[in-house]
């Protein structure tokens, strides 16, 4: 009897590991969807406030912290954020003509979900690994 009990014991100590894990993990895949979101519009923020009619994208992710091009100091992001994922402040960074438009987790987990993105986040759809999540930003 207290075999069976010390058995069933450890199966629901175990689903209730499993249980937290999925939860945290599910935690840590929308502050990745928050955190790419605030780069992405940081990214936007920084080309168009540029001054001038040439709108440019920075150079570096720096450049998103402390911009001033302009006679009043512009910080599109508050301060660099650590990838959720990974735990690492290291991003993957998309540059396009030597110029910042995006960033992505490092992570080669496959994500939890699946579907149910926003219009800007549709091609997140099925996506392989979550290195797949791109958060570019792209003007109209």
């Amino acid at each position: 009897m207290v075999m069976f009990l010390v058995a069933l014991l450890s199966i629901v100590s175990v689903r209730a590991l499993e249980n937290s894990m999925m939860t945290e993990r599910r935690q840590k895949e929308a502050q990745l969807l928050q955190v790419g979101k605030a780069y992405r519009d940081a990214i936007g923020a920084y080309y168009n406030n540029s001054p001038g009619t040439a709108k440019q994208f920075p150079r570096t992710v720096d450049e998103l912290l402390f911009d001033n091009r302009l006679t009043r100091v512009q910080r599109p992001l508050r301060k660099l954020y650590y990838d959720p994922m990974t735990g690492s402040a290291t991003w993957g960074y998309i540059y396009q003509n030597e110029r910042l438009i995006g960033v992505y987790s490092l992570s080669t987990l496959k994500p939890l979900k699946r579907d149910g993105f926003s219009e800007e986040q549709r091609s997140f759809k099925n996506a392989a690994s979550y290195q797949n999540w791109r958060f570019i930003y792209a003007p109209n």
